[in-house]
């Protein structure tokens, strides 16, 4: 267990991604020992609902060769002997569901690489197994594993023809060339394999620590229990990762576009102090870019509960991200919908057609109000932080889901 004082802090953030009940959250207990899917109702359905966060160690036996060498624990399952620390990493835990793409976009806009789940005893591909790779391909993800999961339920000639189903839906896509781990996440089968392909794939991109923080929402808190005391009581906590810079505890910071308290469509940031950083349960003077981490702050956690502040983004106060309640976008539709079982031809954008727009962690509305070959002007029912030639994904209504279309820039 690394002590309090020799906190190594995650490096970068992995996600995992596709289709319902393929293993991702099975995965991530593998890799953690942690079940990332905690809120009541996915704990109830067996779903993933919400965004899950966990972090875990990766070690190398120095003594031992082969894939062996290679796990999550400080000491050699083989030999005993301690092992080298490799670095730290965070997951993300995205949902599979159809009806939760809006969640998934916003999780991969903290994602450095993605771990791509199919599950072995199915077809491929899944519905949302394109469409998340449709998505990654759209955010321009291009660090990617395959976990072909739950090869210790089917035999080696059903693993075979599963095998070459992925390498033909992966072919011309970003992940055409990305391993393929086969892998049971149930029974810790070939772990190691994934850790070692992590190391040589998915690299500790390079981070800026000299600009102002921006810090992206991704989750937001109310800690305390029911009945606790008015003096017991701690303030909101918010969940998410750093794009750029540092923030200390103590830091007076700013949120944006904040809160609609009246309920009036105007939009407010909220000012407050951080009291704490956690990565995990280790509490630290300052974070940096890579991982996820809590903000610990003192925000009447009303204001944080129920994930309320997901998609806002922290800056040191006086310095918050440019607010904007609507923008000009430079669409680039897809030819086909994805997502759905029927190959859907996707048709031109209307004037006051609604949107789902994700920028960032940000899940906006935005209404069509203008229209040409060229450029389309939309009018936001939330208020987004965004700047020039930021990426947009673009998702249209269909028989009461939202599906993945295309994406814009902002212009």
């Amino acid at each position: 267990m690394i002590k309090k004082q020799e906190v190594i802090l995650p490096e970068l953030t992995i996600g995992t991604v596709g289709h319902i009940d393929h293993g991702k959250t099975s995965l991530i207990k593998a890799l953690t020992g942690k079940w990332a899917s905690s809120h009541t109702e996915e704990l109830k359905r067996g779903i993933t609902i919400k965004l899950g966060y966990s972090d875990a160690s990766f070690y190398k036996c120095s003594k031992c060769k082969g894939l062996d060498a290679y796990s999550i624990n400080e000491a050699c399952s083989k030999c005993k002997s301690k092992a080298e620390l490799l670095r730290s990493v965070s997951f993300v835990d995205a949902p599979g569901h159809e009806t939760l793409m809006a969640t998934m976009l916003s999780g991969a806009a903290l994602m450095d690489g993605v771990v791509l789940l199919i599950a072995a005893d199915e077809p491929c591909p899944q519905p949302q197994t394109k469409e998340h790779l449709m998505a990654l391909d759209i955010m321009g993800i291009k660090n990617i594993v395959i976990a072909q999961n739950k090869i210790d339920i089917i035999d080696d000639a059903q693993a075979l023809k599963n095998y070459h189903e992925i390498k033909n839906f992966v072919k011309g896509t970003v992940a055409e060339n990305s391993p393929i781990i086969p892998i049971s996440a149930q029974n810790n089968v070939n772990i190691d394999a994934l850790i070692y392909v992590f190391e040589e794939i998915i690299k500790t991109p390079k981070r800026d620590e000299s600009k102002d923080p921006i810090m992206f929402v991704a989750r937001s808190f109310d800690v305390n229990k029911p009945g606790s005391e008015i003096n017991d009581l701690k303030g909101g906590v918010l969940g998410g990762s750093l794009k750029c810079g540092i923030l200390k505890e103590g830091d007076e910071i700013e949120i944006s576009p904040g809160v609609d308290i009246n309920n009036d469509n105007k939009w407010k940031p909220v000012a407050t102090k951080i009291t704490g950083l956690v990565y995990g349960k280790n509490k630290v003077k300052a974070a940096k870019p890579g991982g996820t981490f809590g903000l610990q702050t003192e925000l009447d956690p009303f204001i944080t509960k129920a994930d309320r502040l997901i998609g806002n983004v922290v800056g040191l106060k006086g310095k918050s991200s440019l607010v904007i309640s609507e923008a000009d976008l430079e669409p680039h539709l897809l030819n086909r919908v994805v997502g759905t079982k029927e190959e859907l031809k996707v048709e031109p954008l209307k004037i006051g057609e609604p949107l789902m727009l994700n920028v960032n962690t940000t899940v906006t509305v935005g209404v069509i109000t203008k229209l040409d070959k060229k450029k389309l002007h939309v009018a936001l029912k939330i208020p987004i932080c965004a700047n020039k030639d930021e990426r947009v994904t673009i998702s249209r209504n269909l028989g009461g889901r939202w599906r993945l279309i295309g994406y814009s820039i902002i212009v």
